[in-house]
C-alpha cells in the first residue's frame, strides 16, 4: 500500500489485539522492550545510498591525535576511528594546544601537521611531517575529521559539536515492522556530535517511525504526505518506508528551527567507545551464575520470605571489597515505563583464603527484583552483572546464567540486572492447565457452519462502510491497496460457531483439549477486538445459545473453551461509543460525533472537551481514533466489566467458558487484572487467566494477576532453532523463562508457533505464500520448510507449557503478516486440499505428549547438550526420565550421552540400552527423538 496514504485510512482497525496488526497501523505504539544497547554513530556529510564505504588505507596501523594535551602520547582516548571513508575522534580537549595526527611509532607516512591557511570547520591538506596545529579549545566536544580523496593529500577538518541531545537525555529508538514497533536497545539511536545515529542489519521493505520509549509527541519522526520525514509540528502523522538491503548507518538531524532530516545510506559507524579490555586478573577471575546452587541457591522464582544464598568466587586475588545489590524492579505499560529502585547493599563475608564471598539475603514482599554485585580490586570498580543475550521481545538484555564482569559505568542505568522473581505463597493456577493441547482458532476463517448468518453486502456496516464477502472459501484475505476495497478488516468468509461445533470430532481426533478463540463478541470488524457488545455473540457467529451449546459440546469430549476480549478499548462503533450513529445516536458516550456527558457510558471514557477536532477528543488506545481506551479505574467500566453478578467476566464463565485470555494486557493496570482475577477465581477456581504479553511475562506471574501467557519468547526461539539459527542463541532465551516463571506458569504457558497476529510458520521456514491460495511455491523447499515445522512441533510436545496449534498449521496453511496469516482452512468440501499427511505427523506428536505425563508434567534442568544444531534436556517426573534430542543440521548425528539403563523412543518403540555409563543415539536431520527410561 502507498504509504502516503495510510494516514487516510483511520478506518482500518487494528487487525488484532498484537503487534503483526499493528504493523499496518502507523499509529502503534508497540511492545517495548530493551534487548542490547547498540552504539550509533552517523558520519558528517554521510554517502547517500548506493555509495561504497572503502578499507581504512592504513587497514595495520591506528591514527591517533596526539598533541600536549595528552603529552603528544599514541592513548587509546585518542585515537581515530575509521568510519567507512573517513577516520574520526570526538573530543573536549580545553586551553591552548598543538597537536598533530599520526600512527602510533611516528611513521614517515602517518605522520601529519599544519595545513596552509587552516581554519576551524574548514577542510584542508595536511602536510607529511608538518608542524604542529596550534589551536585553542573552549572545552566543548570537537569532531577531528581525516580524509584521504583519491590523488590528494589527507584532508584535515575540525568542526564543533553539540555538547547536548536536542531531545535532552530522552533515548530515541528506531520502531517499525523490523522490530514490531517495541522500543528495543537494538534499535536506540545515540546522540553524536550533531545528529542521533544508528547502525541497522536489515532487508526488505519496512514502515518505521522514531521515537521515545513513551511515544511521546516532541519525539515523534513520521512521514509526511511526500513521505519525507519530519516531526509531527511539520505535518507528520505517516509510517516511514524504506527499502534496505543489508548493513545501512541511519542519520537524525534537527536544524536550528527543529526540522528533522534522516539520511540513511551504507553502514559508516564503527563503534568507537566500546570499553576497552579489562586487564586486572583480580576483576577477569570473577564468577558468579545464577542458575548453578553453587553461586545461588535455591534456583529460580521462590515465595515470599525467601532465603537465598549469593556466593561470588574469585580465581585470582585481589578482590578487596563485594557488594550485593539489590533494587526493585518498577514497570508499567507495555515496558515504557522500566526502572530499578534502589533496596539494599549488602557487604558479602570472605570465606576461606578470601576466594569466596557470601552473603544471604531474605525477600519479604512479592515482586520482580534486581541484583548484581558491586566489586573492588585495586585498579577500581566493577559491576558482575548479567549477561549481554538478546531476549526476544523483552526491553531488558540478559538471559542470566553467567556472569559478565565490565567496569562500573557512568550511570547504573547501563547496569544490566539478574532479575529475580518472589511470587505469593498461593498461585492459584489449574492443575490442569499442564494438560493442555489448545487448538486457535480464528473463527471466520475456520468453518461456516449456517450460511444463513454469513454477513450481507449492502445490509451489513462496518462503521460507516459496507462489508465485503467473499464468493469462494478457498480464497486470499483482501489486502487494501491488493484486493478488496480499500478499508480494512470488513472482509468476511462466513466462519462460525456452528462450523466450529461441526469439526469438535476432527479437533478431538487431533490431540487438542482446549480451543481458544479470538473474540465472537458482536463486533463490526472481521476480528472483532473493537467490540460492540460484550455480552452478545455476533450475530455472524451464531447466538449466545450456541456459545453455551459449544461449551457442553466440547465438555462432553473431555474439552475446554477458552474466549477472548479486550478490556481495555472497545470499537468507536459500540453502543457504548456510538460515533458513528449507528446505535441510536442518543445513549452512546460520543453519540453525535461529540462528548455526551448524558451518557451512561461517559464516564467509561477519557474526554477531553478543550479540543475542537472530534478524533482528539477523547483518548483512543495508542492513539487510534477507531479504539476508544476505556478509563480502567472508572466504578462503571469496572462494575460492568467483572464485578457485578452479571458482569462481563462472570457472565461468560457462567455460560461455560473454562477461563479467559485478555487483549493487550500491559496496556491495563495492575490494580484492574488484580482485582479482576480475584473475581475469576472466585467464580470459578478452575477458570484459567491467560495475558497477552510477548516479553517477559515475570510481572504478571506473582500469583495475583494471570496464570499464563502467550509465550512469544518460545515462539521466536524454537522457530529461529528450526529455521536454523544457532541453538545457543535460541535456548538462551528459553532457559530465562525458566529460571525466570514459577514452575506452574512456566507449564501452563500457551506455546505457539503461529499465530494471527504473527505470519505462520511456513512463511518463517521460507514458504513466502499460501500453499492452499498462491501457486509457484516450489514442491522441494516446501518439503523441507514442512519438516522444519515438525521438528518445531516435536519441541512443543516435549517443552514444558501447553503447545498450541494454529489452525490450519497442522494441514500445511501457510501465510505472511496480516491479513494472510488468517487464510481460511482447506475444507475438502470447499475446494481445499488439507495436506493429510502433515496432519497424521502432527497427531502422531501430540499424541506423543498426551500419552507420557513426563512430557507434559516433568521438570525441566539446564541443558545436557548444546552446540550450534542440537539441543540435549531433560524431564523427570515420578521417577520417570525423558532425555529429548533435537537437531536442526540437514544431515544425521551421532550423540553420545551419559545414561544408565534401558530407554525407548516414545515415536517408533526402538529400544536402545545404555552401555559402559553412555547411551549412543542417531539422531535424523532436522528433527529429533525422545527416549523415555524404563
Amino acid at each position: 500500500m502507498n504509504p502516503m496514504l495510510r494516514p487516510l485510512l483511520l478506518s482500518a482497525l487494528l487487525a488484532s489485539s498484537a503487534p503483526a496488526a499493528w504493523a499496518q497501523a502507523e499509529w502503534l505504539r508497540g511492545l517495548a522492550e530493551v534487548m542490547r544497547a547498540v552504539s550509533g554513530h552517523q558520519r558528517h556529510g554521510m554517502p547517500q545510498a548506493g555509495n561504497a564505504c572503502t578499507t581504512a588505507p592504513l587497514v595495520q596501523r591506528d591514527i591517533f591525535v596526539r598533541g600536549s594535551f595528552n603529552s603528544w602520547n599514541a592513548q587509546e582516548d585518542w585515537r581515530m576511528s575509521w568510519r567507512c571513508d573517513h577516520y574520526e575522534l570526538i573530543a573536549s580537549p580545553k586551553g591552548e594546544h598543538q597537536f598533530k595526527l599520526a600512527d602510533d611509532d611516528w611513521s614517515a607516512d602517518a605522520d601529519w601537521g599544519r595545513p596552509v591557511g587552516f581554519e576551524r570547520g574548514i577542510p584542508a591538506s595536511l602536510r607529511a611531517r608538518g608542524a604542529a596545529i596550534e589551536q585553542r579549545f573552549e572545552g566543548g566536544p570537537i569532531r577531528f575529521h581525516l580524509s584521504f580523496p583519491k590523488g590528494k593529500e589527507p584532508q584535515f577538518r575540525m568542526s564543533d559539536c553539540q555538547a547536548r541531545a536536542p531531545l535532552g537525555d530522552n533515548p530515541l529508538f528506531l520502531r517499525g515492522t523490523m522490530n514490531n514497533w517495541a522500543a528495543l536497545d537494538d534499535y536506540a539511536l545515540r546522540w553524536h556530535c550533531d545528529a542521533y545515529v544508528l547502525n541497522i542489519d536489515l532487508k526488505g521493505r519496512h514502515d518505521f517511525k522514531i521515537g521515545d520509549a513513551a511515544w511521546s509527541k516532541t519525539s515523534i519522526v513520521s512521514a509526511n504526505a511526500k513521505g519525507e520525514a519530519v516531526t509531527e509540528a511539520q505535518g507528520g502523522s505517516g509510517n516511514l518506508t524504506r527499502t534496505f538491503s543489508g548493513e545501512h548507518t541511519l542519520s537524525l538531524r534537527f536544524d536550528a528551527q527543529g526540522r528533522a532530516r534522516l539520511d540513511i545510506g551504507p553502514k559508516s559507524f564503527v563503534d568507537g567507545v566500546s570499553d576497552t579490555a579489562i586487564t586486572d586478573k583480580a576483576a577477569l577471575g570473577l564468577r558468579f551464575d545464577s542458575r548453578q546452587t553453587a553461586f545461588k541457591s535455591p534456583f529460580g522464582a521462590q515465595p515470599v520470605g525467601s532465603e537465598f544464598v549469593f556466593q561470588v568466587s574469585s580465581s585470582e586475588p585481589g578482590v578487596q571489597r563485594v557488594t550485593l545489590i539489590v533494587e526493585r524492579r518498577e514497570m508499567s505499560g507495555n515496558q515504557e515505563k522500566l526502572d530499578y529502585l534502589p533496596l539494599d547493599r549488602v557487604s558479602m563475608t570472605p570465606q576461606g583464603q578470601g576466594n569466596r564471598h557470601e552473603v544471604r539475603y531474605r525477600f519479604d514482599k512479592a515482586g520482580i527484583y534486581g541484583y548484581w554485585f558491586e566489586v573492588e580490586t585495586a585498579q577500581g570498580l566493577y559491576a558482575l552483572q548479567n549477561n549481554k543475550d538478546s531476549i526476544y521481545w523483552t526491553r531488558e538484555k540478559g538471559s542470566m546464567g553467567a556472569a559478565v564482569v565490565e567496569r562500573m559505568p557512568d550511570s547504573q542505568k547501563r547496569i544490566r540486572r539478574y532479575r529475580q522473581t518472589i511470587h505469593l505463597p498461593e498461585l492459584r493456577v489449574p492443575d490442569w492447565s499442564a494438560d493442555i493441547v489448545y487448538y486457535y482458532l480464528f473463527p471466520d476463517r475456520f468453518r461456516n457452519g449456517n450460511k444463513n448468518n454469513d454477513p450481507v453486502v449492502g445490509r451489513d456496516k462496518y462503521q460507516s462502510h459496507t462489508v465485503e464477502t467473499h464468493a469462494k472459501w478457498i480464497e486470499r484475505p483482501y489486502r487494501p491497496g491488493e484486493s478488496g476495497d480499500a478499508v480494512y478488516n470488513n472482509d468476511f468468509f462466513g466462519g462460525d460457531l456452528e462450523g466450529i461445533i461441526s469439526k469438535l470430532d476432527d479437533i478431538k481426533q487431533l490431540g487438542a483439549n482446549t480451543l481458544y478463540m479470538t473474540p465472537v463478541f458482536r463486533a463490526p470488524s472481521n476480528h472483532k477486538y473493537d467490540t460492540a457488545d460484550y455480552k452478545q455473540i455476533d450475530p455472524a457467529f451464531g447466538s449466545n445459545a450456541d456459545f453455551k451449546r459449544l461449551t457442553e459440546e466440547a465438555a462432553k469430549r473431555g474439552m475446554r473453551v477458552i474466549p477472548d476480549t479486550s478490556l481495555n478499548h472497545v470499537g468507536s462503533d459500540s453502543p457504548y461509543f456510538d460515533r458513528f450513529g449507528n446505535y441510536g445516536g442518543k445513549t452512546g458516550a460520543f453519540a453525535g460525533g461529540k462528548p455526551n456527558p448524558a451518557s451512561p457510558y461517559f464516564n467509561w471514557f477519557l474526554f477531553d472537551t478543550t479540543q475542537t477536532d472530534p478524533n482528539k477528543q477523547y483518548q483512543g488506545w495508542v492513539g487510534v481514533a477507531d479504539l476508544p481506551e476505556l478509563n480502567k479505574d472508572s466504578d462503571g467500566w469496572r462494575n460492568f466489566a467483572f464485578r457485578a453478578p452479571d458482569s462481563v467476566t462472570r457472565y461468560w464463565l457462567q455460560q461455560g467458558a473454562s477461563g479467559w485470555r485478555m487483549d493487550v494486557a500491559p496496556w491495563v493496570n495492575d490494580s484492574f487484572w488484580r482485582e479482576w482475577s480475584s473475581v475469576v477465581k472466585q467464580e470459578n477456581p478452575q477458570a484459567l487467566t491467560v495475558a497477552e504479553t510477548w516479553f517477559d511475562a515475570s510481572k504478571y506471574f506473582l500469583g495475583d494477576m494471570f496464570d499464563s501467557t502467550m509465550n512469544y519468547i518460545f515462539r521466536n526461539a524454537v522457530l529461529a532453532f528450526a529455521a536454523g539459527g544457532k541453538a545457543t542463541h535460541a535456548y538462551a532465551n528459553l532457559e530465562l523463562t525458566r529460571e525466570a516463571y514459577p514452575a506452574p506458569m512456566l507449564h501452563a504457558a500457551m506455546n505457539l508457533l503461529s499465530t494471527h497476529d504473527q505470519a505462520r510458520a511456513l512463511h518463517s521456514f521460507g514458504i513466502h505464500g499460501n500453499p492452499h491460495t498462491d501457486g509457484d511455491i516450489d514442491s522441494s523447499k516446501l518439503a523441507e520448510a514442512k519438516q522444519r515445522l515438525l521438528l518445531a512441533v516435536l519441541f512443543q510436545m516435549s517443552f514444558p507449557g501447553a503447545p498450541t496449534v494454529y489452525y490450519g498449521d497442522e494441514v500445511g496453511v501457510g501465510g505472511g503478516d496480516d491479513p494472510f496469516n488468517r487464510a481460511t482452512y482447506p475444507w475438502n468440501d470447499e475446494g481445499g486440499q488439507p495436506d493429510l499427511q502433515l496432519r497424521a505427523e502432527f497427531q502422531r506428536l501430540i499424541a506423543m505428549r498426551n500419552a507420557h505425563p513426563v512430557l507434559r508434567r516433568g521438570s525441566l534442568s539446564a541443558p545436557l547438550q548444546l552446540t550450534d544444531d542440537l539441543i540435549v534436556f531433560e524431564r523427570q517426573w515420578q521417577g520417570r526420565k525423558a532425555l529429548v534430542l533435537l537437531s536442526n543440521r540437514t544431515t544425521v548425528q551421532s550423540v553420545t550421552l551419559p545414561a544408565q539403563g534401558r530407554f525407548v523412543d516414545a515415536l517408533n518403540g526402538a529400544m536402545l540400552q545404555a552401555e559402559n555409563g553412555a547411551v549412543k543415539v542417531e539422531v535424523p536431520a532436522l528433527f529429533g527423538r525422545v527416549l523415555l527410561s524404563q
